[in-house]
Formats: structure tokens, C-alpha cells, sequence
């Protein structure tokens, strides 16, 4: 039976007028991108920022993903490593970085310096990929609720139904995923299984929880889904919205995104925008 991969995640991190974040690695004599291997069962978006801070004292929020790599290593196995753009939160000075015997420089480097400057062939083609999506978006993240009890099991009023004790993991696996994409605008239907989803990430973070009726089976229209889209998407800030599979249709309509796209329970797409309009879209389960 083959080995499985080595999984691994990162970030192409860019700032304002070009500049790309790069480490030199004095075990190879390389310079590539922030990344590192994923932790047992974490997720790869969450590695990437993980990896990010550790590797460079920067903390970043993603934006869209770029295609990955694989690559053979010398002990025979096949590694994979996941990629996003990435923008830094806060200050982006990297003189106070300690460096050690894993990292011992870390740069801002102007994008034509970068390509020069990096080791690998694949990396300067995944340098090549993020050029395209240089530039800042938002998020917009669509997110189902979380496993909830049957209809057939509950006997009181559907909008209180209650998430399973699966879906109160999913809630809590969400939460890095979330923070990952800046979702800093918390709005979800107000029926319980779409408010327990999303709260343990409001109780985490503190940022604010909205509820629309508007956003629930029972309350739903296409001009209030739109009303509450529009919105976000006007919004400076990133954004979650929580809610249940029969409004997903009127929803992904509003972004622009396909509406027969189906979401697993629990599973979040991510739209990128940039001026109102997608740029870009990845579906993650937490």
C-alpha cells in the first residue's frame, strides 16, 4: 500500500506597492514561502496561518486559493502543499522576528527581486499563479448550519431544533476557518441549529452575532436574502453567513455564484470579492 502524502499548507503573503514575503532556510539554502506540515488533524486552511506566524511572526488572513503543488522528497514519498494568497493584519515589520536554526531571515521582497530570488521552479510558478489575485479581496463565507437533529426526532417548533453533538464539533472546528478568512460580520438565521453553528466562533472572537428572520425556511424571500447580500458585499469587512439549504439557492444567486452548488451539512463556501464582484470561490468542510 502507498505511503500517503505529506501534507503541508502555506501562504504567497503580499503588501501594498508588490512586495512578497519570503524566509530563507539554512538547512537547504533555500528561499521559498511561509509553509509547513500539517498538524494531526488540522485543517489546511488553519495550517497556513499557523504556519505563516510561526515561520515569520506575522499574523495573515487568507484570501483565494491558488492551485497546489506536489512534489517527490528524497526519502521517495510525494508531498502536498496547499496555497493561498495571504495579506497581513496589523504590523507587517519583520525585524522583530527571531530568527533560529529553521528560519534564519525573513524578507519583504519586490515581486520581479522574488522570482529571482527563489529557489525553486515551483514555487516561482506558484508566485506566477498569485499575480493574478494580488490584489486585496474580501470574503464572503456561506456557511450551512451544523449536523442537526431529524425533523421525524423533534417534536417542538423546527426553529428551535438543536444541533447534534457532531454538529457542536463542526462548530467548533469551524472557528480557525472562519478567523482564517476574516470573517470579522457575523449574521445568521435567527432558528437555533443556525445560531449554535456560528456562536461558539462569536464567543471566541467577540465579534457581534446579527439574526435575520430573513434568513430562515420559514421567513425567507429572494429580496430579503438579496437586501442582506448586498449589503456584505458593499461592506468593507469580511463576512459569514449562516443558513439552511433551501435558502443556500437565493443566497449563492445574490453573490453571483451558481446556484446549484450543494453544501454539506457544516460545509462553508468562500466567496473572494473585490469591489462587489467574485473573484474567486473554494468550499472547505471544517
Amino acid at each position: 500500500m502507498p505511503a500517503r502524502d505529506v501534507r503541508a499548507a502555506g501562504a504567497v503573503v503580499t503588501r501594498k506597492g508588490g512586495d512578497v514575503l519570503l524566509i530563507h532556510r539554512p538547512r537547504y539554502d533555500d528561499w521559498s514561502f511561509p509553509k509547513g506540515k500539517l498538524d494531526p488533524g488540522e485543517h489546511a486552511v488553519t495550517a497556513a496561518v499557523r504556519e505563516v506566524a510561526e515561520e515569520t511572526g506575522l499574523d495573515v488572513r487568507l484570501g483565494p486559493a491558488l492551485p497546489g503543488q506536489r512534489y517527490r522528497l528524497a526519502n521517495g514519498r510525494t508531498k502536498a502543499v496547499s496555497y493561498w494568497t495571504g495579506r497581513v493584519v496589523g504590523d507587517d515589520d519583520v525585524g522583530r522576528y527571531v530568527v533560529n536554526e529553521e528560519i534564519d531571515e525573513v524578507a519583504w521582497v519586490a515581486w520581479e527581486k522574488a522570482r529571482d530570488l527563489l529557489t525553486h521552479v515551483r514555487d516561482r510558478e506558484t508566485l506566477d499563479d498569485a499575480h493574478a489575485l494580488r490584489r486585496r479581496t474580501r470574503a464572503l463565507v456561506v456557511l450551512r448550519h451544523g449536523r442537526a437533529r431529524s425533523r421525524k426526532a423533534w417534536r417542538g417548533d423546527d426553529r428551535r431544533r438543536p444541533l447534534l453533538a457532531s454538529g457542536g464539533v463542526q462548530a467548533e472546528r469551524v472557528i480557525p476557518l472562519l478567523a482564517a478568512f476574516g470573517a470579522t460580520a457575523v449574521h445568521s438565521s435567527s432558528s437555533t441549529r443556525c445560531v449554535d453553528t456560528v456562536a461558539p466562533y462569536c464567543d471566541t472572537t467577540g465579534w457581534p452575532l446579527t439574526l435575520h428572520e430573513g434568513l430562515t425556511e420559514e421567513g425567507a424571500d429572494t429580496g430579503a436574502v438579496r437586501a442582506i447580500v448586498d449589503d456584505l458585499l458593499a461592506a468593507s469587512q469580511g463576512a459569514v453567513v449562516c443558513t439552511h439549504r433551501p435558502v443556500l439557492p437565493d443566497v449563492l444567486e445574490a453573490i453571483g455564484v451558481r446556484d446549484d452548488v450543494r453544501l454539506e451539512v457544516g460545509e462553508m463556501l468562500v466567496a473572494h470579492h473585490r469591489k462587489g464582484r467574485v473573484v474567486a470561490t473554494e468550499r472547505h468542510l471544517p
